[in-house]
């Protein structure tokens, strides 16, 4: 199984992807060790962004807005921007599992989207590139299905779209569980934000996904330069 950045992607981007495998790991009972990491990010974005006008004038935010209107989305927003939006709100995000309680901390933390699919759901290769309109999608707790538009970006599989408009929402059938024990997970950035910002946050996940979800945990940086890797 491979991880393959998609040729017609780079006609018009310049994705930087932090990959991150995990196996062998525990996502079960998301503890209080977790939870209080996640209370003092929120806290610290809340901060971050407590004035009006604020999160939008946000480089990284900025960037992705860019990006999505030049997919046809531009009425929708990338998935930090929406965690943000809500906890600047004074919501606290919902325990769900240690990874994805522990992704949405570093999304919050970087301004980056972040999220993840389990390895086990998945069919053939994970690839990131252009739609062609025809692909299933039902989305998590969803039951219709809602196929994506012509030339969005989105991940996919062999059997349809796992993530659509590049990291606003995704699949039900591959969603992370406290049954999951081998995992992907991606931070999505781009050259315009850098590839320390990138480096960085996958790193800072990658040893917080082992700490408290023990397993294993390999990092690779795809872009370009690199644009597939062997997941399994």
């Amino acid at each position: 199984m491979k991880f393959i950045l998609e040729e017609n992607l780079f006609q018009d981007f310049s994705p930087v992807i932090g990959v991150i495998v995990v196996e062998g790991i525990d996502n079960k009972d998301s503890t209080e060790q977790i939870a209080s990491l996640l209370r003092a990010q929120e806290a610290a974005t809340k901060t971050q962004f407590a004035g009006e006008g604020t999160i939008g004038a946000h480089p990284f935010i900025s960037i992705w807005r860019k990006i999505y209107k030049k997919f046809g989305s531009d009425s929708y927003r990338c998935s930090s921007e929406a965690l943000i939006r809500r906890v600047s709100k004074g919501d606290s995000l919902p325990k769900i599992n240690k990874l994805v309680d522990l992704y949405n901390l570093i999304s919050l933390k970087y301004v980056i989207p972040v999220g993840g699919e389990d390895l086990d759901t998945m069919e053939g290769n994970l690839r990131l590139g252009k739609a062609n309109g025809t692909e299933s999608f039902i989305r998590i707790g969803g039951e219709e299905n809602e196929p994506p538009l012509e030339g969005e970006v989105v991940y996919k599989d062999d059997k349809g779209v796992i993530c659509r408009r590049w990291n606003w929402r995704e699949a039900d059938r591959t969603k992370l569980t406290e049954k999951t024990t081998k995992a992907i997970i991606v931070v999505d950035g781009l050259a315009e934000i850098g590839n320390k910002t990138v480096e960085d946050a996958t790193n800072e996940l990658a040893v917080l996904i082992h700490t408290h979800c023990g397993g294993s945990a390999r990092v690779e940086i795809l872009s370009n330069e690199k644009p597939e890797m062997v997941l399994l």
